[in-house]
C-alpha cells in the first residue's frame, strides 16, 4: 500500500490539501485527530502523560486540560520533549494498527496527515512524502483567522517549527499554497498521476 505522508507547518494550508486527497477516494489518516481521541478516558496515554506531568494536568472529570498541559510545556524544551515522547509513541502506535487494517482491507493508496510527521518517526512509515508550504506572512493571517490568537503567538508558533529549507530537504514533493485552492488541485493530481494512484 503506498502511503502518503503529508505534513508542513502550521498555516500552510495542509488540511485543504488532505481534503482533497480526501476527494480522490483515499482515506486519511489525522495524526491530530487520532491523538485527541486517544486522549478520551480510559485513556493509557492520559495516564502516562499524568505519570508524567502530575495529576495538574487533569480537569476535575478526568480529562485532559490543555491550557494546563501547555503552560507547563510552553518555552520549556525538555518539558516538550517529554510530552513529545509519550505522544509520539502512543500516536505512531495506533497510526500503524491503522495503517495495517486498511492494508488488510485490500486499499492500495491512503493518506497519513501529520504535523509532526519527521518528529514522531512516522515519515519511516511513508512511501512518498509530500510537504505543504506557504509564505510566512500568509501563514500569520491563516493561524490568526483559524485560532484566534494574537499576531505574536502566531509568530512565536511560526518560529519555533522547522524552516522551509528542511521540509525542502526532506520531501518528495512540495505543493506551494500562497494562491487561492484552486491552484492546489493541479499540484494533488500531478502527485496521484506520478505515484501511480490515479490517471489522467
Amino acid at each position: 500500500m503506498l502511503v502518503i505522508g503529508l505534513t508542513g507547518p502550521s498555516g500552510a494550508g495542509k488540511s485543504t490539501v488532505s481534503r482533497l486527497f480526501a476527494s480522490f477516494g483515499l482515506p486519511v489518516l489525522d495524526a491530530d485527530e487520532i491523538y485527541h481521541a486517544l486522549l478520551i478516558p480510559p485513556s493509557e496515554c492520559l495516564n502516562d502523560l499524568t505519570a508524567q506531568f502530575g495529576r495538574q494536568i487533569l480537569r476535575g472529570d478526568g480529562t485532559l486540560d490543555r491550557p494546563a498541559l501547555g503552560r507547563l510545556v510552553f518555552d520549556h524544551p525538555e518539558a516538550l520533549e517529554r510530552l513529545n515522547s509519550v505522544s509520539h509513541r502512543h500516536v505512531l502506535r495506533e497510526v500503524r494498527r491503522r495503517l495495517r487494517t486498511l492494508r488488510d482491507e485490500g486499499v492500495t493508496a491512503a493518506v497519513l496527515d501529520a504535523p509532526q510527521l519527521f518528529e514522531s518517526g512516522a515519515d519511516r512509515d511513508c512511501s512518498v512524502i509530500v510537504s505543504v508550504l506557504a509564505n510566512a506572512e500568509l501563514r500569520v493571517h491563516r493561524i490568526l483567522l483559524r485560532d484566534g490568537i494574537s499576531r505574536e503567538d502566531a509568530m512565536r508558533r511560526i518560529r519555533a517549527q522547522r524552516p522551509d529549507s528542511f521540509f525542502r530537504a526532506h520531501s518528495d514533493y512540495v505543493i506551494e499554497n500562497n494562491g487561492n485552492a484552486e491552484s492546489l488541485l493541479p499540484q494533488v493530481r500531478r502527485i496521484l498521476r506520478e505515484t501511480g494512484v490515479a490517471s489522467g
